[in-house]
């Protein structure tokens, strides 16, 4: 069975694209439905447009760096997804404990807590796994360079929806600020 990287490649209709492409095609569809959703005509078309900037500068920005997301993907496909799953929606149980009294592996799609954790404190759960503290998660210390560990998160923070990025995103810049 040949497995594939999720960001690599997207089937549509048959026909195989670049998930980038498909992102982006998806993006400017959406964004296109929206715009015909626009309430310009309506009384309030000010106080919108306000509301709407300030929800835009509420959004972080993101990492725009694509090849890292594919290394990214590509590393966390061979690696991570036997446990978390291809899509990183983690075990389908992962809120009960197991015979053990062990969590299954989380999601990392932005479901569960992961995004609770700044950087570097999942920089370290990667590297030294969670065994010593009564958790399943290995160490990958011997197995991934730390720039390998910085794109698999990269790859595992583009999963998030905007929300959940924005608020990681505060609690991350707070932690670097302590």
């Amino acid at each position: 069975m040949k497995s594939s990287v999720v960001l690599n490649k997207v089937k549509y209709r048959g026909i195989k694209m670049p998930a980038i492409y498909t992102i982006v095609v998806l993006g400017i569809v959406v964004s296109l439905g929206l715009a015909g959703c626009d309430n310009s005509a309506s009384s309030n078309s000010q106080p919108q447009a306000t509301q709407s900037a300030s929800t835009e500068a509420d959004i972080p920005p993101r990492n725009q760096d694509m090849q890292q997301i594919l290394r990214g993907g590509r590393i966390y496909q061979q690696n991570c997804a036997t446990c978390h799953g291809k899509l990183a929606q983690g075990a389908e149980n992962w809120r009960q404990r197991d015979e053990e009294g062990k969590f299954p592996p989380p999601p990392l799609d932005g479901s569960a807590h992961t995004w609770h954790h700044p950087t570097a404190q999942l920089i370290e759960v990667i590297k030294n796994g969670t065994l010593d503290r009564g958790g399943n998660m290995p160490a990958w210390k011997d197995q991934l360079s730390e720039q390998d560990i910085v794109d698999v998160l990269a790859w595992i923070k583009a999963q998030w929806p905007d929300e959940i990025y924005a608020r990681w995103y505060r609690n991350d810049q707070r932690a670097k600020n302590r």
